[in-house]
């Protein structure tokens, strides 16, 4: 008998899930979680459980979170871990909080979508407890120094294209199950929470004078799959043979954090605002807009176009990649060199172009992929305002995002002070042995997740 029941009219859901859980008597079997996993997400229906011994397939997204309409599906709540933890004066917690974060937190205080509140986002942290509160806009950045790098090396020695992005965990474990094929083509580079997590166990215990045994490093996140990102075997590679370190402890989302702020009856919104730490603080606008679909892919480019040319771009919007369409294409110029570019949002959508680019009708230089359809500002984690999410409520926390950049001096991810001083006195430089060691990984098959009948995964 399968542990799965009605999952004729449900998702399935494995009961040792670190990132989603269920409350069956609270579930009043609306199918809604179903159909946004089979034609929004693109994996329910793309497996048997008889085939997969009773093994559901889940890609990690949350997308069945945003729909459930009675709270019966939710992330798995590590909130309440930490909340515990945080009182222990042994350890120092160390913060970070995602782009997207900043932008829905305040929906869940009444504010409207879009509401930009870091400053109150940062002060509401410390006093729940953090020591240090760390910007992952920072993290983004040193993405792009290092994805912007392997791009260009990889053009230059005509190998592994197109490269897809890689900072989005759904993306990832929905291309290792379906697409394992590809997995070269993924850029090595880590996502910015685990390039950061790497750090702060390194470079900044080490300026800061600290054990990275007593660092308790949270990531406050957009996403339901980072949960799970960050339990994936390789994400240690602050540890070495006599420490067990993990890169990230504990990752939080949006919700988590509001929930968290209320049983601390913490008034939101009367709190004063504050800045980040100086040390992983600093961020530019490109890093920013991260959190929108699009932004990884422009982000890149602001970069690239300096490396190639030594110049800074002038116009550094790229209007032809953002936007909700599910799949944008774009002819770009980084100098005298022509790339063709992708974006595609949804992972549904990601089925449609991959089959696409199988039949080889078009070529493509570099490609990102976002599992939710707007970007992590839609993520798995984020405020239910509307159920489903609007398309104006991601459009407003879109637009935030790129306001936000637009206002900023510094908007490529080069710019970033801090990251440069990084890499003089630590790193090197972008794709240094030091660098490939901390911030880029490597992915592995889940195909037999299709069909074996037992089920080993990391």
């Amino acid at each position: 008998m399968s542990i799965h029941e009605n999952s004729d009219v449900r998702v399935p859901i494995n009961p040792d899930s670190v990132s989603i859980t269920r409350d069956n008597a609270k579930c009043v079997l609306c199918g809604n979680c179903r159909s946004t996993c089979k034609y929004t997400q693109g994996v329910y229906g793309r497996y048997d459980l008889k085939e997969t011994n009773d093994y559901a397939i889940c890609i990690e997204c949350g997308q069945c979170t945003n729909v459930c309409p009675t709270g019966a599906i939710c992330e798995v709540k590590d909130y309440l871990e930490l909340k515990k933890r945080i009182k222990d004066s042994n350890y120092t917690f160390v913060f970070e909080t995602a782009p997207s974060v900043r932008v829905a937190l305040g929906e869940e205080f009444g504010l409207q979508p879009g509401s930009f509140v870091e400053g109150k986002m940062v002060t509401a942290l410390r006093k729940l407890g953090a020591d240090y509160v760390l910007d992952t806009v920072a993290g983004a950045d040193l993405t792009i120094m290092e994805e912007a790098n392997e791009l260009l090396e990889r053009l230059g020695n005509e190998e592994h294209l197109p490269m897809f992005t890689s900072c989005c965990p759904a993306w990832v474990k929905f291309a290792e199950i379906f697409y394992p094929e590809l997995l070269p083509n993924l850029s090595s580079c880590k996502s910015p929470i685990l390039m950061e997590g790497a750090l702060i166990k390194t470079y900044f215990a080490q300026q800061m004078h600290m054990d990275p045994k007593k660092i308790i490093h949270v990531a406050v996140t957009p996403c339901t799959a980072k949960k799970y990102e960050i339990k994936r075997e390789e994400m240690n590679a602050s540890s070495s043979e006599l420490e067990e370190l993990r890169d990230v402890d504990f990752v939080i989302t949006t919700r988590e954090l509001a929930s968290w702020l209320k049983e601390e009856n913490i008034d939101f919104l009367s709190l004063e605002e504050s800045n980040y730490d100086s040390i992983l603080g600093e961020a530019t606008g490109a890093g920013l807009i991260f959190g929108a679909t699009g932004g990884v892919m422009e982000a890149a480019l602001r970069t690239a176009y300096f490396y190639v040319t030594g110049e800074k771009l002038e116009q550094v919007e790229f209007e032809d990649i953002r936007g909700l369409d599910g799949i944008k294409e774009a002819k770009v110029m980084l100098g005298d060199v022509e790339l063709s570019v992708a974006v595609v949002t949804g992972t549904n959508n990601a089925h449609k172009f991959l089959e696409l680019l199988k039949k080889g009708e078009k070529q493509y230089d570099f490609i990102e992929v976002m599992a939710c359809v707007g970007g992590c500002v839609a993520g798995g984690g984020q405020p239910k305002v509307k159920e489903p999410m609007s398309l104006e409520e991601k459009e407003k926390r879109i637009a935030s995002l790129y306001a936000k950049d637009r206002a900023l001096e510094k908007r490529c991810s080069y710019e970033n002070n801090e990251i440069q001083k990084i890499y003089n006195t630590y790193l090197k430089k972008p794709g240094s042995p030091l660098a490939h060691k901390l911030l880029h990984t490597t992915y592995t098959s889940k195909e037999s997740l299709l069909h074996e009948s037992v089920k080993v995964e990391n």
